[in-house]
């Protein structure tokens, strides 16, 4: 009181003055953070007015801007860890929407903790937003007041604990391991890059075009294809049929109908006689019919074998399958894009394609996504414009919008500098030589011994992913290259055949640390000339008049290329098998799920 009483009027005035302002600014700061919090709530998640994790952090001060808050938050139990004798519970959850965690202290008196704590377990709670304490790695936590869902977990049985699990058992847990913190990181960068794949198509004039997944063409004349047929159910059923006539009952049919014939002429050459029995036509008509009716039934089932009904070549009859044509899953919707292109200038496709290559490599998928555009008024140097433009976009989409996940699998995944490496693509130009080109420099390296190789090269052979990645990671000293003008007979048919005779008018796009990403060519506008190519790679002119009547109306200069999506993400996260980029997988032998 007497240090009071000494104090000066003004002095204390100034006190005053600065509690009041101390107070008024905290308020402000609450209010400021209630208001914030309210712009934040998910629109589509009235239902406990939620806010996602990564809103959180995105606030300005990495979220600190939220504190005073009261918010609602709600994803999966990371970790639980109990502290201060049973009294709190520390839970590290997240929903999945970025790789940042949100730390939710809960008190015993709040909710019972041993129903929260368990790993895997779902919660939705509310409460206030608060600075953790001093040294901390987070700018806030939650302090919970309320606790509105708890979707239990057993710990003891769940297969996706905290510790380290290998990519290899993931696979076995597909409907789970979204729930760790490298699938849902691809699952955002895949997201991302689909979203860049649209951005940059619709920026630029492109249609989009949904094709078929169900076609009668074989797009790349491989012939691995998986076959759509309605037929295997009658195999399945005919187990339970009567067997099927033998070649002895139906030439003995046949036989009585021969002579039903004879009959029939005998009887119909005695009513033209002078008083003969004109009645007696008519049934030995309907008998020699009935034989006719069922030596007809007995062929028709001699025919089917196993339950599907065969040719008179001993060829399964597929007039009586659902499309009537042999048919089949695309292995690429290029062709029937092309026929908007035709049309509507530039378009584009992005969808699953299947292939049934009988293949268990860490490269190969039975169902993959492409991306498939294709312009008109085109050739094939406004292909690899395009192409290049498309990739840098995607790249560096990426990196403007998901450097925390690249950061995670720079640091867990990828065995270079991922981002660095990404910034490299988006920034440079491209190197393009043609494939004579690259053939001489991986040739040269072989005979004069400064790089050995598994797989020799020749002109005329196709480059291998060793042979990719030297000429992109040494020769050009790790740029982008893009190959043109390649052998003819490497290629598919439907390329644009150069001048020279020899080679098409194709193009591969190698990146480092990976070889090949795409590929694409103009395409043959010319009739003669496709017509002949589709003989020379033994396909049937017939399958592909729809194909040909494209160029036979209006007839116009295109060209395109394809990018296997999966690539694409495993180049830009580092993963190395492309069965952790796809969400679910098909390969011999695994479609579960």
């Amino acid at each position: 009181m007497a240090a009071l009483a000494d104090m000066d009027l003004g002095e204390l005035k100034a006190q005053l003055a600065a509690v009041e302002a101390a107070v008024h600014a905290k308020q402000t700061a609450a209010e400021g953070a209630a208001a914030l919090a309210g712009t934040i709530k998910n629109k589509y998640s009235k239902l406990y007015d939620r806010v996602s994790v990564s809103a959180v952090h995105a606030c300005p001060e990495k979220g600190a801007s939220l504190i005073g808050a009261s918010i609602v938050v709600g994803g999966w139990v990371k970790t639980g860890r109990v502290a201060d004798k049973g009294a709190l519970c520390f839970l590290e959850i997240n929903d999945g929407t970025g790789p940042v965690n949100l730390q939710c202290v809960v008190r015993a008196d709040v909710h019972a903790i041993d129903e929260l704590k368990a790993t895997g377990t779902c919660v939705v709670v509310e409460g206030e937003v608060k600075a953790p304490p001093e040294g901390a790695s987070q700018a806030v936590e939650l302090h919970v007041s309320k606790v509105l869902h708890v979707g239990p977990c057993d710990a003891a049985k769940y297969p996706i604990a905290k510790k380290k699990i290998s990519l290899e058992f993931l696979r076995e847990k597909i409907h789970l391991r979204t729930r760790t913190n490298t699938i849902a990181a691809i699952a955002r960068i895949r997201s991302a890059l689909s979203y860049a794949t649209h951005t940059f198509f619709h920026d630029n004039g492109f249609l989009y075009v949904h094709t078929p997944l169900i076609t009668q063409s074989d797009c790349e004349g491989a012939g691995e294809m998986f076959q759509v047929t309605t037929l295997l159910g009658a195999a399945d059923e005919a187990t339970e049929e009567a067997p099927a006539p033998t070649s002895e009952a139906i030439a003995a049919k046949r036989a009585e109908c021969e002579a039903a014939g004879e009959a029939v002429k005998t009887v119909k050459d005695a009513a033209k006689a002078e008083g003969g029995d004109k009645a007696a036509v008519k049934p030995a008509v309907d008998a020699m019919l009935k034989l006719k009716s069922e030596l007809a039934e007995m062929e028709t089932a001699a025919r089917k074998i196993g339950g599907i009904f065969r040719d008179e070549n001993g060829k399964i009859d597929y007039s009586r399958d659902f499309f009537h044509e042999p048919t089949f899953l695309t292995v690429s919707g290029q062709l029937n894009v092309e026929t908007y292109a035709c049309a509507m200038t530039s378009v584009y496709t992005f969808g699953p394609t299947f292939r049934a290559e009988n293949s268990n490599t860490s490269r190969h998928l039975a169902e993959f996504w492409m991306v498939e555009p294709e312009l008109a008024f085109a050739d094939l140097q406004d292909d690899m414009d395009c192409a290049e433009a498309y990739l840098k976009h995607c790249v560096t989409h990426v990196l403007e919008h998901c450097d925390e996940d690249l950061e995670f699998f720079e640091k867990n995944i990828s065995k270079d500098n991922l981002r660095e490496r990404l910034r490299s693509v988006a920034t440079q130009d491209f190197a393009r030589i043609t494939y004579t080109e690259a053939v001489e420099h991986v040739v040269k390296a072989a005979e004069s011994g400064a790089k050995k190789f598994e797989f020799p090269v020749e002109w005329g052979s196709d480059l291998q992913s060793e042979h990719e990645r030297y000429l992109t990671e040494v020769v050009f000293e790790n740029r982008p290259v893009i190959v043109r003008d390649y052998p003819k007979g490497i290629k598919a048919f439907y390329m644009r055949e150069n001048d020279d005779g020899k080679t098409v008018a194709a193009m591969d796009m190698l990146v480092p640390g990976v070889g090949e990403l795409m590929g694409g060519s103009q395409r043959e506008e010319r009739l003669d000339v496709l017509e002949r190519r589709i003989e020379e790679v033994g396909l049937e002119k017939e399958s592909y008049w729809w194909y040909l009547d494209l160029r036979r109306y209006g007839s116009v200069p295109h060209a395109g290329f394809g990018l296997g999506f999966e690539r694409l993400v495993q180049y830009c996260t580092g993963v190395e098998n492309i069965r952790d980029v796809i969400p679910f997988p098909r390969f011999p032998g695994s479609a579960e799920f």
